[in-house]
C-alpha cells in the first residue's frame, strides 16, 4: 500500500531536522535528499510496526494543515509500505531444491554452504547488489 505524508524540514547549522506530523516523530539528515530519505525510512519503520500491532496507519494530513515557521520547508514523502516491508524484512524461509547426487557430494566434500551459493546465484540472476 502506497501512502503520502507531509514532512517539515528545518535547516539547522549542519543538517536538516525533519518532523513527521502524522506520526509525531522526528529524524534528521545531513543533506536535503538525505533528510527526505530518512523521513521515508522512519515512516516505513513506524508504519510496518503499526501494521504488525494491528493498528491503522494515520490518515495523511494535507499540506495546508501542517504548521510551519519561516525558513521551514513542507513537502510530501511517499512510502510504499508493502515494498518497504519486502526490502527490509530479515526473516528467512526454507526452500528445498533438487540437484544431482554427484554435485551434492562434491559440494559437501568442498564444504560449500548451499544457502550462501543459492543466495548469491539468485542475486546475480535478479541483478540485485
Amino acid at each position: 500500500m502506497k501512502c503520502t505524508y507531509p514532512i517539515v524540514l528545518t535547516p539547522d547549522e549542519s543538517d536538516y531536522v525533519v518532523y513527521i506530523p502524522d506520526f509525531d516523530a522526528n529524524t534528521s539528515g545531513k543533506t536535503l535528499a538525505d533528510a527526505i530519505e530518512m523521513a521515508r525510512d522512519a515512516i516505513g519503520i513506524m508504519g510496518i510496526v503499526m501494521e504488525d500491532d494491528g493498528k491503522r496507519l494515520p490518515k495523511s494530513s494535507t499540506m495546508d494543515a501542517v504548521r510551519r515557521k519561516e525558513g521551514e520547508i513542507v513537502t510530501l514523502v511517499d512510502v510504499d509500505f508493502t515494498e518497504y516491508r519486502r526490502r527490509n524484512e530479515r526473516r528467512v524461509v526454507k526452500k528445498n531444491c533438487t540437484l544431482p547426487s554427484w554435485l551434492c557430494y562434491e559440494a559437501e566434500k568442498a564444504n560449500i554452504n548451499f544457502s550462501q551459493v543459492l543466495q548469491a546465484a539468485l542475486k546475480r540472476e535478479l541483478g540485485i547488489a
